[in-house]
């Protein structure tokens, strides 16, 4: 279990946005970063993920054609990574991961072992690792855009995107980016993790899928 304990955060604190202008707010954010670096946490282990058509066919239970759509961005992943490499950036992603996984997070997997083919820097770590912070509930979805900027992305119950909290304070910013920084240091690679404890799973089927 990590020793150091995430920070609090006070809705209070941050502004709030709407889905629409978090999305705007991020990509223009992370845009501009130049030799810099970007730190996620996530946590919750379902997503109603919009506009993807392979979480679409999850949903649908159609399992094959959810990977094949994910094989289908190559191309689109390899582009990113370099414009990534141009200007200098870096965005590290740490999933905490509940067992016996969700159908959710057992696509994400297939996911991010596909997005750290091309160099995205993703680690996995359990649920037990981040126990010391979960007293009063599991910890919120987090993002770090450049060392200045922290969203905490917002959901409903079920899973639905919903906005974020935007928080500026330095202080405030620097101490989850260190909290993230710490768990991506105890994780394990995802290639590693999926190829031991993801690939050997069966699909999971359509009523698995329903009950996420």
């Amino acid at each position: 279990m990590l020793d150091l304990l995430a920070p609090d955060l006070v809705p209070e604190q941050g502004d709030r946005l709407t889905r629409t202008a978090y999305k705007q707010e991020f990509r223009q954010l992370e845009d501009a970063v130049r030799d810099g670096s970007s730190w996620k946490l996530e946590r919750r282990q379902h997503f109603e993920e919009q506009g993807s058509p392979s979480r679409d066919a999850l949903r649908r239970g159609d399992w094959e054609e959810a990977l094949r759509l994910l094989a289908d961005r190559r191309d689109t992943l390899t582009k990113a990574a370099q414009e990534d490499k141009r200007r200098g950036y870096a965005f590290h992603r740490v999933r905490v991961v509940e067992r016996p996984l969700t159908p959710y997070v057992q696509w994400e997997l297939h996911s991010q072992r596909q997005r750290a083919e091309y160099g995205q820097r993703i680690r996995v770590v359990p649920a037990a690792q981040v126990a010391a912070s979960e007293d009063t509930g599991p910890l919120p979805e987090v993002v770090v855009l450049g060392g200045r900027t922290l969203f905490q992305v917002l959901y409903t119950e079920a899973g639905v995107a919903n906005g974020a909290i935007r928080y500026t304070d330095r202080d405030l910013v620097e101490r989850w980016e260190n909290y993230i920084k710490a768990l991506y240091a105890v994780g394990e690679e995802v290639i590693s993790y999926f190829d031991r404890e993801v690939a050997p799973l069966d699909p999971p089927t359509l009523s698995d899928a329903g009950r996420e």
